[in-house]
């Protein structure tokens, strides 16, 4: 319980770290962007680590939601990753401050589905 609860906190601080990270790396408008989309996700995260300290599954529940919701956004913004890769540069360092939240929440979000699903094979077994 103690490593899921330090893995959603580790996560939301991470992403709400890459936003900083992208107001010197990114220009002006996207930086703000950028930063605001990280926050909402970060602190949204940040309140479900909270919700872990007295509803345990209430916050895993809900930082799994929220990481889906990320991996998910994250996803629609990868196209833009080879261009990128390949040296056009037409948002900046975007793509892999994307790529960077996208891999924070596939990680944070693997970790809550093992975390209810060893908490159901738990509660299955101890109803026999």
């Amino acid at each position: 319980m103690i490593a899921n609860r330090i893995s959603i906190f580790f996560a939301a601080v991470t992403i709400i770290a890459t936003g900083i990270a992208g107001l010197s790396l990114l220009e002006k408008d996207p930086a703000i962007g950028f930063l605001s989309g990280a926050l909402t996700l970060g602190g949204g995260i940040l309140i479900c680590g909270l919700f872990t300290l007295k509803m345990p599954w209430h916050g895993i529940a809900g930082a799994g939601v929220l990481a889906l919701l990320g991996l998910c956004r994250g996803i629609m913004n990868l196209p833009d990753l080879p261009a990128y890769l390949s040296g056009v540069c037409e948002r900046g360092n975007a793509p892999v401050l994307e790529l960077a939240v996208t891999l924070i929440c596939a990680i944070l979000l693997i970790r809550m589905l093992r975390a209810l699903s060893v908490e159901r094979t738990r509660r299955m077994l101890a109803e026999d």
